[in-house]
């Protein structure tokens, strides 16, 4: 298991998360001689007062509202990055990820495999997909347009839908992925390329729109957790021990390494554009890359793991173990 994984599972198990998924399932028939399987269903989260200081895995900007996603279903949205209100979801499944085509529609995702997709912008959730059978959570989304979007995560795991979520169907990775490793992230270029970063250094870029993917040489073995994009045609990966490469067109192959100026694994990141990128990571760690390539590393208040940054004014708004944070930068971000 990877540190993202590990750190995520730790952390979920800490906080009962895991109680949520399949194990919790199973039939209490415990005194019968060969108990059947019980069939798994879905339990809705539970709207609980503390929920914006709890475990939160990631946050995005939908350009109408902020939503933010975490342990046990829970799903915030916000105004304003100061006030946060739990809505309602329907499953209790930790979600790791969220995404968004335009400011109403979009979808958010985790453990169990479960996808849940809104088309009002945050404010209802329905389960579109749920298989905590085959034990792969959902690790990262990319929503192409209302109607399609991508969902990647352990064990090679990759589902995609072309009807707006009706049917996910498994795409088969083993062009780029025999060992079934970590698929951790997915992003889409700026111009239009797909790129996947993973485990074991993975990285893999679709040239059509995820029709067809190609193995790319890696300078880094260890585990990348995400990808940003990074000018007209480039990309930004970052991982375990404060790896983070950077290439001008990552159809090249040629990536330089940026000194993090940390050892703390990054878990998360956001483009900034026309002024580079944030990563967050590990004791709440966070390094900005500027357009000119000037690094900073800064110390969130908390010192907690971080999971999910956006950029949001002259704070940025950082999602881990303590909840949402509010973090005052030296200079403000665009």
């Amino acid at each position: 298991m990877d540190v993202k994984r590990a750190w995520r599972f730790a952390a979920a198990a800490a906080l009962g998360v895991l109680a949520g998924s399949a194990s919790w399932a199973q039939d209490e028939a415990a005194g019968e001689s060969s108990p059947q399987p019980a069939a798994v269903k879905p339990m809705p989260a539970e709207i609980m007062p503390r929920t914006p200081q709890s475990l939160l895995l990631d946050i995005k900007n939908t350009g109408a509202h902020l939503i933010a996603v975490g342990d046990r279903g829970a799903i915030l949205v916000s105004n304003n990055g100061k006030d946060w209100a739990q809505v309602e979801v329907p499953v209790r499944a930790a979600l790791t990820t969220v995404a968004f085509a335009d400011p109403q529609h979009g979808w958010a995702a985790g453990h169990d495999a479960a996808i849940l997709h809104t088309e009002d912008g945050g404010r209802t959730w329905k389960l579109q997909n749920f298989q905590p059978e085959i034990e792969k959570p959902v690790l990262s989304l990319l929503a192409l347009d209302t109607q399609r979007a991508l969902a990647v995560g352990a064990y090679g795991l990759m589902l995609e839908t072309t009807d707006a979520g009706s049917t996910w169907n498994e795409v088969d990775t083993l062009g780029f992925n025999e060992d079934e490793l970590h698929l951790n992230a997915i992003a889409k270029l700026n111009n239009g390329d797909l790129f996947i970063a993973g485990e074991q250094g993975l990285m893999a870029i679709s040239t059509d729109a995820g029709a067809s993917w190609q193995k790319q040489a890696s300078p880094y073995d260890g585990s990348y957790f995400g990808v940003l994009p990074h000018g007209e045609k480039g990309a930004l990966v970052f991982g375990l021990r404060g790896n983070v490469y950077l290439s001008d067109d990552a159809r090249s192959g040629k990536w330089t390494q940026v000194q993090a100026g940390t050892v703390a694994s990054m878990f998360g990141g956001a483009a900034v554009p026309g002024d580079g990128e944030v990563l967050v990571g590990l004791n709440g760690v966070i390094v900005t890359v500027a357009a000119d390539g000037k690094v900073e590393t800064l110390q969130s208040p908390a010192g907690t793991p971080l999971s999910g940054v956006l950029p949001y004014g002259d704070v940025l708004l950082a999602v881990g173990e303590s909840g949402v944070q509010s973090i005052p930068l030296s200079r403000p971000l665009k």
